[in-house]
């Protein structure tokens, strides 16, 4: 088919300029596909870290159209009349924060009657996790003007349907992004590097820190659990909240040598070292539609304790790749650290995780929206399959 896929891609950083990468390059693998995406993104007055570019020196691309301004309106026409010629069979818009809501609500009206193509969304996040009183507004808007939805877990599609009860919703397990944690180091390798002894269990906290994420649990959690075992906690990322209270934190508890707070994006070639270095990826959110963090621990084969808020349970499975912990929950969470720790669970949850490997694959996703493309009653069929996922 003839598909034009819209969204972030290389230079711009993050979770979702990777996953647009990431699925181009495998919808490539049997179908035309042209990218449009972003001459800029976020004006800097807009987005609360450092540099939105990516700094990786081993860089994730593809070939691209780079026709989008938000703050040229003219972009945007001329994005639209781009999808107009290139007649293509579907076209597929990336949804995560309503920033977008009026560019693709003129793209679409530019598109819609001109072209006989399927519009699709992807839906990272239907409503962000930080919403404002306009945001219900915007999504219902422009998800409404497509063909279907394509969220990453339940309680997204929840959400979704109570925005737009009609709306055709179609759930599928969230990619892993095995691609960015390659092995490059083994367990020893990446823990001399890191500075970290060979007996110690290591805990990894990694990505944007803000405040939803629920670090400050994780860290009155590492307290009880340094109380019968050595613990050592990595947090690897930018933070977006002010670190000082966390540094507060820290010291007040005494754990200024159980934990390395590494404030900086990471770039893709320095990814896998953390991964290697951990026992487990711990991701004490308060609020979640899925974790791109996660599939990316689960891509490197390390299990993860997360919470059981929002999508996060369609993803870990407790005690079969991880463990559920309530949230704000810090004895919870040390319970589940320790358990895992003295009860052995390591390998058992490793095997686990490689045997579900096909679960969170790119040809998984491709096949749905090549279904979903292929006729409404393929399309109807996927959507109730895919809803049990």
């Amino acid at each position: 088919m003839k598909c034009v896929l819209i969204g972030p891609t290389y230079p711009f950083r993050g979770g979702i300029a990777h996953y647009t990468t990431l699925l181009c390059q495998e919808l490539r693998k049997r179908h035309q596909v042209t990218l449009l995406s972003f001459r800029r993104q976020y004006p800097a007055w807009l987005f609360p870290g450092r540099s939105d570019r990516d700094p990786s020196q081993r860089v994730l691309a593809v070939d691209c159209e780079r026709l989008i301004d938000p703050l040229q309106p003219w972009t945007w026409i001329k994005a639209a009349r781009r999808i107009v010629e290139l007649e293509p069979d579907l076209a597929l818009f990336q949804w995560w924060v309503p920033f977008w809501a009026p560019i693709w609500s003129v793209i679409l009206r530019r598109v819609r009657g001109r072209i006989a193509a399927k519009v699709l969304f992807i839906s990272h996040n239907v409503l962000p996790h930080e919403p404002q009183p306009w945001d219900r507004l915007l999504a219902r808007r422009v998800l409404g003007q497509s063909d279907g939805v394509i969220v990453h877990s339940q309680w997204d599609r929840q959400v979704l349907l109570s925005l737009l009860p009609t709306m055709p919703a179609y759930v599928t397990p969230h990619p892993t992004y095995e691609v960015l944690a390659p092995t490059n180091w083994t367990h020893a390798e990446a823990r001399r590097q890191l500075g970290l002894a060979e007996g110690k269990a290591v805990l990894l906290f990694f990505g944007f820190v803000r405040a939803y994420k629920g670090l400050r649990y994780l860290i009155d959690a590492l307290a009880l659990v340094r109380a019968r075992l050595d613990a050592h906690l990595l947090v690897v990322g930018e933070f977006w909240d002010d670190v000082a209270p966390y540094q507060t934190q820290i010291r007040a508890l005494g754990l200024e040598a159980s934990v390395t707070l590494i404030d900086r994006y990471i770039p893709n070639e320095e990814v896998g070292l953390y991964f290697a270095a951990a026992d487990l990826v711990v991701l004490p959110y308060t609020d979640a539609t899925q974790s791109g963090v996660a599939q990316l621990a689960l891509g490197a084969g390390v299990p993860v304790i997360t919470t059981s808020v929002g999508g996060l349970p369609d993803v870990i499975q407790d005690g079969v790749n991880g463990f559920l912990v309530p949230p704000r929950d810090s004895q919870a969470l040390a319970a589940a650290v320790l358990r895992f720790f003295e009860e052995g669970l390591g390998p058992t949850l490793w095997a686990n995780i490689q045997a579900q490997k096909a679960r969170f694959s790119w040809e998984r996703l491709v096949a749905l929206i090549e279904e979903l493309v292929g006729g409404s009653s393929a399309g109807e069929a996927a959507g109730s399959q895919s809803g049990n996922a």
